[in-house]
């Protein structure tokens, strides 16, 4: 949201915003814009018949004073989706969705674009090095990358976001079930990705991963007035632990690694070309790509030992980024730790999803709060239950963060590489500082 803020504010909109708390780093770059409100909380006082437009972000309710009183003046009343097609309506959109990948897909795509000085606007949901704002609204751009989220769009728009884009072309990157708050069986999942894929404009395009029997049932049963275009793992070696491409125009050296990884650039590479960048284009630019934040992100690294955090918390993320480092670095011991965090994570039922989903790792500390549990309004899990459910014998379950930093800690760290993953902080542990004690 506060990205949007700022993306509206250089299109030359007069934007004004409401929370009950702004965190870091929101609250510094809403500040340098002149955007941050002079006070939290709501405020009904505040909404207007001259508000041309309100924005409903998901942490307001239905109950919002500032949303109720909107409502009753009749004012047009958007969610994030919404606007964001508004504002692209007139644009080609290009939506990458998928439970894992867009991000990164979305990442390369504008690393490429810009790289190549083509200027295009986007919407994606991590940081990117030579991007400030991760939202870019213009009126003279003719092309619109948008990562495309399933999740439920506001409280008062219960469809999923990426049903609203209506995409020229669109990316399926992978299903795993995932936010079963919202989607309670996995069928119920899949077909928010069919009607994604019905979206999608006539004689559009669908790219879709074909290493992924739903993803490629999905395409099967798509309309037959969009092209269909499948992808895989792009050929690739692992030398003295750099990764690279095998391409027409010769080995290419990336700073990103995993077979994930190398599906999503394989992605980013089709999109590209339907976007008429070439081939070699695309190849000389994607060596220089570092990766989107907390993906596979490097904290620190010394002669001996690496530190990576990651946003991993799916089963199948999980799997990918500890084999992916396992993979890349096969010599060393990978001592891997995941954070239950997620509603999804943290219900007992779903948590059978988890079954061997750290089994790569040579140590796997898992960490899960039990007041989490408890706020969530879920039923109580025990440590028993959580390492039956991952189901390797490398698996270790802590209930307290400090316990599990202490364990880090008495480790001697050469020859090892260490890998915390979570959509939190485990607690509120400072990555770099552990990096720096650590290592």
């Amino acid at each position: 949201m506060h990205n949007l803020a700022i993306a509206l504010h250089s299109k030359g909109y007069k934007v004004t915003g409401s929370d009950d708390e702004v965190y870091e780093p929101s609250k510094s770059r809403l500040k340098k814009y002149d955007l941050l409100p002079e006070k939290m909380g709501w405020d009904n006082t505040r909404v207007d018949i001259e508000i041309d437009a309100v924005i409903v972000g998901m942490h307001a309710r239905e109950d919002n004073d500032e949303l109720i009183k909107a409502q009753d003046l009749g004012l047009p009343i958007y969610s994030y989706p919404e606007f964001i097609y508004e504002q692209t309506k007139n644009k080609c959109r290009v939506v990458i969705g998928g439970s894992h990948g867009k991000t990164s897909i979305t990442s390369m795509i504008l690393h490429v674009m810009q790289y190549n000085n083509v200027d295009v606007d986007y919407m994606v949901g991590a940081q990117l090095d030579g991007f400030e704002c991760m939202v870019k609204l213009t009126e003279n751009n003719s092309v619109a990358i948008l990562e495309g989220d399933e999740y439920l769009s506001s409280p008062i728009d219960r469809r999923p976001k990426f049903h609203l884009y209506n995409p020229d072309i669109a990316v399926i990157s992978g299903i795993a079930w995932d936010h079963i708050n919202v989607f309670p069986t996995f069928s119920n999942y899949v077909e928010q990705f069919e009607i994604f894929a019905s979206k999608i404009a006539t004689n559009g395009s669908l790219i879709y991963c074909d290493d992924d029997d739903e993803v490629r049932n999905i395409a099967e049963r798509a309309r037959s007035d969009i092209r269909k275009i499948p992808y895989s793992t792009h050929e690739h070696f692992i030398e003295a632990g750099l990764t690279c491409l095998k391409t027409d125009v010769g080995d290419v050296s990336l700073s990103i690694f995993g077979e994930h990884n190398l599906q999503n650039l394989n992605c980013a590479r089709m999109v590209c070309n339907e976007l008429g960048i070439s081939d070699d284009q695309f190849y000389i630019a994607i060596g220089s790509f570092q990766g989107a934040s907390k993906r596979l992100e490097l904290v620190r690294q010394t002669n001996g030992a690496l530190m990576y955090k990651d946003f991993a918390h799916s089963p199948s993320k999980l799997m990918a980024t500890t084999t992916a480092l396992k993979r890349q670095f096969p010599e060393r011991e990978l001592i891997a730790c995941m954070e239950l965090h997620t509603f999804s994570s943290l219900n007992i039922e779903f948590l059978q999803q988890y079954q061997g989903a750290m089994g790569n790792a040579d140590r796997a500390l898992i960490y899960y709060d039990p007041k989490v549990i408890e706020h969530k309004e879920l039923s109580p899990i025990s440590k028993e239950e959580v390492a039956d459910a991952f189901a390797t014998s490398n698996v270790e379950v802590y209930t307290e963060s400090n316990s599990i930093i202490d364990e880090l800690r008495k480790l001697k760290w050469t020859g090892k590489n260490l890998l915390m993953m979570s959509s939190g902080n485990f607690n509120g542990v400072d990555f770099l500082k552990l990096a720096e004690e650590l290592l």
